[in-house]
């Protein structure tokens, strides 16, 4: 039997692809060399956002279709490019995609199976690699699961601090789990990057947040006993109380990271102290910063955590307050 002729219309490609198509799938459905070539002249209906790939339209592409574009740029030509066989974004821009905070959208890192080597282009970072991933579809673009993104992340980033918070916000967004994201870091052998490996450690030892990485930094160089990082409190009866960043659970102290940035609104500030209030009633001492405290007066903060820590050992009635949800894990761990 005769294959059928091919469609002369790239819309449905078009449709299906963000308003994106590779020069090979354009051909495909019938559409001439030359006519590609005119339509993505400066000035034409059609651009040309790295070889081989065309966006059917005038108008700057979005993240979206940049993240799509990079995908069509690395895919075999005679592979499905959405079915993430042959390539698959990878690294900040699939967290990005995701609406992991600080996640970076750019550079795209994509991975190509190895021994395929492609070369980096424009905005556009090939990884070949023989350890292909399971794979999904986030808003029709093919991407590794989120564990895997974190980790080829961590494999090229170079700012230490950026590091940490896209690796505690992966977690903290409840994509992966500390534990799963660590031995994804050390099958990856990302765990020889020493920022790489002292974030994947605060993770394991309870810490979700680079403020709280700072005040573990803190607390690591001062003498105070280390704390349990965001245990779940609960009273005798199973009522919640609250998750603080830090808490003695010998002592009854707790340390809570509040940043402007997230209680900016007059609920948000209120639900605030209301978590203290419950804490506080319940003789909890609570100690509290913000992010910039920590990074400027590091020594102020440990200072008043052992002003109360030094309180707690005359009180006449001991606490009933229970942490449960975390285990305090012994450092140092084992490096991979």
């Amino acid at each position: 039997m005769p294959a059928p002729a091919p469609t002369r219309d790239p819309n449905p490609i078009a449709r299906r692809q963000l308003n994106l198509a590779t020069t090979h799938q354009l051909r495909r459905a019938g559409v001439a060399a030359g006519t590609i070539s005119r339509r993505t002249r400066p000035g034409g209906p059609w651009q040309r956002p790295l070889p081989r790939v065309c966006l059917l339209q005038t108008g700057p592409p979005d993240p979206r279709q940049r993240a799509l574009a990079a995908v069509l740029y690395a895919a075999p030509a005679d592979a499905e490019p959405l079915s993430g066989a042959g390539a698959v974004l990878t690294g900040g821009a699939a967290l990005a995609l995701l609406g992991i905070r600080d996640a970076p959208a750019t550079p795209v890192d994509v991975l190509v199976r190895a021994p395929r080597t492609l070369r980096a282009t424009g905005y556009v970072r090939p990884m070949p690699t023989s350890r292909w991933p399971v794979t999904m579809s986030v808003d029709g673009i093919p991407v590794t699961r989120p564990v895997r993104a974190a980790a080829d992340y961590a494999l090229r980033a170079t700012d230490p601090d950026q590091v940490r918070s896209v690796l505690a916000n992966t977690v903290q967004s409840g994509w992966v789990h500390p534990h799963d994201l660590h031995a994804e870091l050390r099958a990856a052998r990302a765990l020889n990057r020493p920022a790489t490996r002292a974030a994947a450690t605060e993770l394991l030892v309870g810490v979700r947040s680079i403020a709280e990485g700072r005040a573990r930094d803190a607390l690591a160089a001062s003498d105070l006993p280390p704390p349990l990082w965001n245990a779940r409190l609960y009273t005798p009866d199973g009522t919640f109380l609250a998750t603080p960043d830090a808490y003695w659970p010998d002592e009854g102290v707790a340390l809570e990271v509040d940043s402007a940035e997230y209680h900016y609104t007059r609920d948000s500030w209120h639900a605030t102290l209301l978590r203290c209030l419950r804490l506080e009633s319940h003789g909890v001492l609570v100690a509290s910063a913000t992010p910039s405290m920590l990074r400027d007066a590091p020594a102020l903060i440990v200072e008043a955590l052992r002003t109360l820590l030094t309180l707690t050992t005359t009180r006449p009635t001991p606490l009933t307050i229970h942490a449960r949800g975390h285990t305090q894990l012994q450092l140092p761990l084992l490096s991979p």
